[in-house]
């Protein structure tokens, strides 16, 4: 019997978070300790999965199904087709990787934490636990009970620790959105399991038999919408973005890192692997629609986040921006797209967890976010700046930097996804007539992001310090320090040598580009609207 990976990586964080809270109300250095022992153990599996699937990665061309590896399988409730089934591909993996680089900086960065500190870090492993149970999930039922899992620690957390003016409203208005969301998206599963004796297949939640199956045109354009869009809540997709800023600002440093930074990924992977590859036709009927939310998503994002003086508020619809880009990604429907989308998702991740951090760390000492008060931190917190600006020059997509390494194939993904032969019209439109469009005012959100990031930098980190204002203001921890220079290395290392990310991510987005090809191969060509106002009310009553 082979060791389970992957089962360890995302289970022993519940293992440890019912030990922690087992412990005497005193021992809440325990409680640190067991939190970052199992983190590390997390990081270190996770790292060995990457390592191995980067070193064996499948040829061109191969099922989705036939690229999975460190598979388990158990009979969870065979009588009803749920079963207990992990694996990663290329993108699950690197998203395995990301979520425990995050938690263990979410650990470190959280050790100073002494209210409840038991319960802190038990809920902080609940949290990772559930991320990591999305991304290697292989039965939607599971993949639904660990999204559940993710989301509902995010509520305690923020309500308990979270920033006392905003956090009731902020942790319900988050929990609302993601579980209505959520719930949205479990009803297409129930639809999609219970079509499934039609097309001569037994009903099961086995996403590598749903991946093999071609859905009923007008099944997958009905109920591709609530699929996709249900999870896409949880991205930030316009215009059901607005819980995320909320949520960043009222959340405590560590559950914006892990929000920010790796949980808005789980609605974006979930749209993709199981509404985009499961109903590839739906998604080449409704992705000109989609892409213009996502092109709205980066312009608006940067433009709000330019007005912030909070700097969470601006992270926080800095990261609605970048989502979007994601988002956007996947719209290309091509394979430059789908691998800038992987990899950005990375690069974001790593970005927005060190500008949490940061802000976490200036917070702290100084006890205001606002920029107006705010000047010379760079006297007093030499290292915050350094990691700032790194943070800064990626989300502005700057070469050399893991941001353009993501940023660029999308965009040449979005341009290259106009010239494809797209078999539907929206509103009389050919894609091939706005996509360019579409990708030229995307750019300017990269000049957008400029300003508000130099703005910024500028007032913040540099200017005048008052040091009797700040006459108590002292330096960060060693351990503070090791979370800024590890993310700020990965940064640099994924732009430096993009080869470390670039070919695993292909690997397991090309199989589901693959059915987007068969897909507009196999279609008709439809205008969108029309279609939709024709069969409007025979959908309602087959419904």
């Amino acid at each position: 019997m082979e060791f389970p990976f992957l089962s360890v990586i995302t289970l022993s964080p519940i293992v440890a978070a019912v030990i922690i809270l087992m412990l005497p109300k005193e021992r809440g250095e325990n409680a640190r300790m067991l939190a970052l022992a199992t983190m590390l153990i997390g990081l270190i599996l996770s790292a060995y999965v990457y390592i191995f699937y980067y070193q064996n990665l499948p040829p061109d061309g191969t099922r989705w199904a036939d690229t999975l590896l460190f598979v388990e399988e158990l009979n969870w409730i065979s009588s009803i087709g749920i079963n207990y089934i992990l694996g990663v591909d290329g993108l699950s993996a690197t998203l395995v990787l990301l979520t425990a680089i995050v938690g263990v900086g979410g650990v470190l960065i959280s050790w100073s934490v002494d209210d409840r500190p038991r319960e802190f870090f038990a809920f902080f492993m609940l949290l990772v636990a559930g991320v990591h149970g999305v991304f290697v999930a292989v039965d939607a039922f599971l993949l639904f009970f660990f999204y559940e899992l993710a989301v509902l620690p995010m509520y305690v957390m923020i309500v308990i620790w979270g920033w006392k003016e905003r956090r009731e409203y902020a942790a319900m208005k988050l929990t609302l959105y993601l579980l209505i969301g959520s719930f949205v998206s479990f009803i297409a599963f129930l639809v999609l399991y219970f079509n499934m004796p039609a097309l001569g297949v037994e009903s099961t939640f086995d996403l590598r038999v749903w991946a093999e199956l071609t859905f009923p045109f007008d099944l997958q354009v009905v109920w591709y919408m609530p699929l996709c869009l249900g999870f896409a809540v949880l991205s930030g997709l316009f215009p059901f973005h607005n819980w995320s800023p909320d949520g960043h600002v009222a959340a405590p440093t560590a559950v914006s890192m892990i929000h920010a930074g790796v949980l808005m990924k789980l609605g974006a992977y979930a749209s993709m692997r199981v509404g985009i590859q499961i109903l590839p036709e739906g998604t080449v009927y409704w992705m000109p629609l989609i892409i213009i939310l996502t092109t709205i998503n980066v312009i608006y994002g940067s433009l709000i986040a330019m007005r912030q003086r909070d700097m969470k508020y601006l992270i926080g619809y800095s990261s609605v921006s970048h989502m979007g880009l994601v988002s956007m990604g996947f719209a290309a429907m091509n394979l430059d797209g789908f691998m800038g989308a992987g990899i950005q998702m990375v690069s974001h991740g790593i970005m927005t967890a060190l500008f949490f951090a940061v802000v976490g760390m200036i917070y702290d000492r100084a006890h205001t976010r606002s920029m107006d008060e705010l000047s010379g931190m760079a006297k007093a917190l030499p290292w915050t700046v350094v990691a700032f600006i790194i943070g800064g020059l990626v989300s502005m997509g700057m070469p050399g930097l893991s941001g353009f390494i993501a940023e660029f194939p999308i965009f040449l993904g979005v341009w290259d996804g106009g010239d494809m032969v797209l078999t539907n019209t929206f509103l009389g439109l050919n894609p091939a007539e706005y996509y360019p469009i579409l990708a030229i005012i995307s750019v300017f959100g990269i000049i957008f992001t400029a300003a508000y990031v130099l703005r910024a930098i500028n007032t913040v980190f540099f200017g005048e310090y008052d040091e009797h204002k700040w006459h108590d203001m002292r330096d960060i921890m060693a351990i503070d320090k090791i979370v800024l220079v590890s993310f700020s290395v990965i940064l640099i290392v994924i732009g430096v040598f993009p080869a470390v990310i670039a070919p695993i991510v292909e690997s397991g987005v090309a199989p589901v580009v693959e059915r987007l090809n068969e897909a507009q191969a196999n279609m008709t060509v439809v205008d969108s609207v029309q279609h939709i106002a024709a069969n409007l009310f025979a959908w309602l009553g087959g419904a």
